[in-house]
């Protein structure tokens, strides 16, 4: 469904480019995550993937289509909600529609079949300030949603949250992936985020880096936390975090 082919970027304030002919995959309905240390390029693959920035080298496609060609293939959603704080949980859901300009009666229908689905149909007339952390983070998904797009580019968007409330919130969104077969790409700096949601795990190592390492998740969906004590996957846990710590110090 994505693919990088070649593709090299360097941020013109840095002498050292942030990678060098990178190619990876991801495929339709996956649902992969990117790990690396602080700065090593993970969001610039996101702004690449959006056109925030402009390819230097190489190709970036989705369903086989350079990006420069296609609108509204991708949605994507950062660490902080960023809901309207003046309109309403319904207003802030419909905006995509708004600035598509659908038709206001099939806005508050798709509005309500996906509040329904996240679970906050009676918030619908609440204001942001509101809501709990863990819902706001609803609403902002039920938005990125409602886009349109197939690709959804998640970016830590859970690490501002708690720890009990990560954990729910990581179990809701594994549930609306499973009811909306959506791709999703996941930035996370929590291995164990990493390991719980994903099938495939790309690891960034180096700077500049010309591939990432890809590692196969080996755990059905659905998942459960009791899944996280199997040997294998406290195995790989360590063996992730293990080369994160190399690549730090690197």
């Amino acid at each position: 469904m994505l693919r990088f082919e070649n593709v090299s970027f360097c941020y013109a304030q840095d002498d050292i480019s942030m990678m060098e002919h990178l190619h990876f995959e991801v495929q339709d309905g996956e649902f992969a995550s990117i790990i690396g240390a602080s700065g090593c390029g993970k969001s610039t693959i996101f702004r690449l993937i959006n056109g925030l920035e402009k390819l230097q080298e190489g190709s970036i496609t989705v369903d086989g289509k350079p990006v420069q060609e296609l609108k509204h293939y991708s949605a994507f959603m950062p660490q902080k909600d960023l809901l309207f704080p003046w309109r309403t949980i319904e207003k802030n859901i419909c905006l995509p529609l708004e600035i598509a300009k659908v038709p206001k009666a099939e806005q508050e229908q798709r509005c309500q079949e996906v509040l329904a689905q996240v679970g906050l149909t009676e918030y619908r007339k609440k204001y942001p300030k509101d809501l709990s952390g863990g819902m706001k983070q609803r609403v902002a998904f039920a938005r990125t949603l409602l886009s349109g797009a197939d690709l959804l580019l998640l970016d830590e968007p859970f690490s501002a949250l708690d720890y009990l409330t990560r954990v729910d919130m990581q179990e809701w969104l594994l549930r609306q992936w499973s009811h909306y077969h959506k791709t999703i790409l996941f930035i996370t700096h929590d291995v164990e985020e990493a390991i719980f949601l994903s099938k495939t795990i790309f690891i960034i190592q180096d700077r500049p880096f010309s591939e990432m390492e890809r590692v196969e998740v080996p755990l059905a969906y659905p998942r459960n936390r009791e899944d996280l004590k199997r040997p294998d996957i406290v195995e790989l846990k360590e063996c992730l975090i293990k080369k994160l710590r190399r690549s730090v110090t690197l």
